[in-house]
């Protein structure tokens, strides 16, 4: 192996002892900032953790590759210790230096990972400046090659503007509401669990978690009866509870987007469990609808809509303005699988985990997210689920 690949692994094995002898405070720090459940933040770190200790397989992405130099990132206020794994071991591993930005409602998870990564002059951490400031600093900087972005549509459009400053752009976009399928002969006793728990983790508050569900009729009524059995496990409480499923939504900007799904589901929700509605605690909002909201959506919501056959289901997902995620139950009707992967960026075809699995190729299509690519002057604009390695070296 070469010697600089030898020092870049055993880097990120020491960032990720780092990582967890910090556990405890990395989890405190997120109930702190953005009331996330200690049950979740310490599921985020021992990701990280066995995400770094793992780099070896990722070699083959980035062996006989260069590397672009800078690669900057602008981390969401949700999973930071992912974030700073997945994208910054990524780019070490190819040889780039990492820049990074936070959230501005992640001050203590901010001032931690400084310290965490502080004895590796090859992670460069910005504390205390807004996203917008680094955002510009990273486009007047030729050193910064590389920029990953996220937020909504707006967000990317300012960046797509002032593409040409970088080599790659990567942008994150909205995920919309992700949709899943229950066919007809789907497995409820694999679905419903999966469902329920993948819709409320976090609060709802990854772009990964489900927001819609499409179920065939003819088993709709028995599936909501097992869901609304499911719910008692959903549990909105202190974060440090180890029972927590939903802390309290500090975001407004969640809360808001929230209030906005909850609208246009009209002037009474079919709400099928009592949810929280009282500033910061919020939900779980499980609710039946004959056509859910096609919008952006963070928090804790869950829209279950009947579908007359597995056809119809199918048609109504790839209608989805934002083609991020799809997931399904049960088997598809013929060609519905390949249209599934035509027009979304990840597609999950029965999944058996809860939390996704950080090696997964990662991307939305469409406006929920895309590369533009600097070929000679000209962008070249591609979109779909990648890996991070195999991107953040040249000539692959």
């Amino acid at each position: 192996m070469d010697r600089n690949l030898e020092i870049s692994l055993k880097l990120l094995q020491e960032l990720a002892a780092r990582l967890a002898a910090a556990r405890a405070d990395l989890v405190a720090a997120a109930a702190e900032d953005i009331g996330a459940p200690c049950r979740i933040a310490g599921k985020e770190v021992d990701l990280a953790v066995e995400h770094l200790q793992t780099m070896s397989v990722e070699v083959p992405d980035v062996a006989g590759k260069s590397p672009y130099g800078t690669v900057a990132a602008i981390f969401p206020y949700d999973a930071a210790p992912i974030m700073l794994a997945r994208v910054g071991g990524a780019a070490i591993l190819g040889g780039n230096r990492f820049r990074f930005s936070f959230s501005s409602v992640t001050p203590r998870t901010a001032r931690l990972i400084d310290e965490i990564v502080a004895p590796f002059p090859e992670f460069e951490p910005v504390v205390g400046l807004d996203n917008r400031s680094f955002g510009q600093q990273c486009v007047e900087d030729p050193q910064v090659r590389v920029l990953f972005i996220s937020g909504g549509g707006e967000v990317g459009a300012v960046y797509a503007r002032q593409a040409l400053s970088f080599d790659k752009l990567f942008f994150a976009g909205p995920s919309g509401l992700p949709p899943v399928i229950l066919f007809k002969d789907a497995p409820l006793e694999k679905a419903v669990p999966f469902v329920v728990k993948r819709a409320f983790l976090n609060g709802g508050q990854y772009c990964t978690t489900l927001k819609r569900a499409y179920i065939h009729r003819e088993i709709y009524q028995g599936t909501v009866k097992q869901m609304i059995a499911q719910m008692p496990e959903i549990r909105v409480g202190d974060p440090g509870d180890p029972l927590t499923w939903i802390g309290p939504i500090k975001v407004q900007r969640t809360r808001t987007l929230l209030d906005r799904a909850l609208a246009a589901l009209g002037e009474q929700p079919q709400f099928l469990v009592p949810p929280h509605q009282d500033g910061e605690w919020q939900g779980p909002f499980l609710v039946e609808t004959p056509e859910p909201p096609d919008l952006e959506l963070f928090g804790p919501f869950l829209a279950l809509t009947p579908a007359a056959d597995d056809n119809e289901a199918v048609t109504r997902v790839l209608r989805s303005r934002y083609p991020f995620q799809v997931t399904w139950f049960g088997t598809p009707p013929p060609g519905a699988k390949e249209a599934f992967t035509q027009t979304f960026g990840m597609v999950h075809d029965n999944p058996d985990f809860l939390f996704t699995p950080l090696r997964l190729p990662f991307g939305g299509k469409g406006e929920s997210g895309w590369i533009l690519e600097n070929t000679n002057g000209a962008l070249v604009k591609r979109d779909g689920a990648f890996i991070y390695s195999a991107e953040l070296v040249r000539g692959k």
